[in-house]
């Protein structure tokens, strides 16, 4: 599967051939088919383990956190972290081939994906409630939030000038420095410009 994943990467779903697969796992093509049904299958089985990845590595890590602004702050850190230091090209190969798989099988990725959405929808809405952030839609808090930190893999270089743990503290910064409410500041401050 990280043989498949990586050469899915490198060369795109439709580009990366059974034989290129095989040949890179060092198998006969007959030896590969031996292990998986069909490339749709194998995909599958490589975003499953992606999303394997992701949850022990973020969402487990992230939901005991009673906190939910941290919660969130945390998972974004996690998650980032998760895509630049290219732990697993699986979660690569799951946000860039995402509509290549059919039927059942996209069916089933897309149930994992949103308990990841309904996760973020419902810790925004908690944090909320409390009044640690401003009122927001949570759906789109939670949109927005996925729609900075899963398009990193596209434009982020591991040898670039913003390192992946200064790159987490700047979205953390600019995400949630716009919905922060600072105990009683942040809402006077908003009301002064009311007044103005």
């Amino acid at each position: 599967m990280e043989v498949a994943a990586r050469l899915i990467c490198e060369k795109g779903y439709e580009g990366t051939s059974i034989q290129d697969i095989a040949a890179a796992g060092g198998l006969t093509k007959a030896g590969l088919y031996h292990h998986i049904r069909s490339k749709e299958h194998l995909l599958l089985e490589i975003m499953n383990y992606g999303m394997d990845v992701f949850e022990e590595a973020v969402l487990s890590q992230v939901m005991p956190i009673a906190d939910p602004v941290e919660r969130l702050k945390a998972c974004m850190e996690k998650n980032i972290l998760l895509v630049t230091r290219g732990w697993s090209k699986e979660v690569t190969v799951i946000l860039h081939e995402h509509t290549t798989l059919t039927g059942e099988a996209r069916g089933q990725i897309n149930a994992r994906k949103k308990r990841y959405v309904r996760f973020l929808e419902s810790s925004f809405a908690e944090a909320v409630r409390e009044g640690r952030i401003r009122p927001v839609n949570p759906k789109v808090a939670a949109f927005a939030f996925l729609g900075m930190v899963l398009w990193i893999y596209k434009w982020f270089r591991p040898d670039g000038a913003v390192g992946e743990e200064e790159l987490a503290r700047e979205m953390q910064d600019l995400f949630f420095g716009g919905l922060e409410l600072h105990r009683g500041g942040a809402r006077r401050a908003g009301k002064d410009r009311k007044r103005r």
